[in-house]
Formats: C-alpha cells, sequence, structure tokens
C-alpha cells in the first residue's frame, strides 16, 4: 500500500516539475523578444541615448550663442 502512494506522489511531482520547466522556457521565450525585437528595450535605449546627445549638443550650442 505504501509503494501506491509513494509512486503517486513522485508523479505528481513529476509532472509539476515538468510544468513548472515549460512556464520557465516560456518565460524565458517572451523575455528574450522582449529585450531584442524590432521595438526592444535594447533598441529603445540606444534611441534615447542618441537622443540625449543630440539635446546636449542643442544646448551647448543655445548656451554657446547666448
Amino acid at each position: 500500500m505504501r509503494k501506491q502512494i509513494e509512486k503517486g506522489n513522485s508523479g505528481i511531482t513529476l509532472i509539476a516539475l515538468v510544468v513548472t520547466i515549460i512556464v520557465l522556457l516560456i518565460l524565458a521565450t517572451i523575455s528574450i523578444g522582449m529585450l531584442s525585437g524590432n521595438n526592444g528595450i535594447l533598441k529603445k535605449s540606444r534611441e534615447a541615448k542618441s537622443e540625449t546627445i543630440k539635446g546636449e549638443i542643442r544646448e551647448k550650442i543655445e548656451l554657446a550663442n547666448l
């Protein structure tokens, strides 16, 4: 009787492990997609950096003209 109960518990544990791994893989795929897409976070940060540099240059030019 005990062996049957232990088998049932280990089966549920194995299923929980597989489900957890699948969920983690899905989350990792989504995260990587958000980072490196056409509209990803890395691209937006590069664009923001270039806009900041352009703004600093404009500000320096305006201050020099005053």
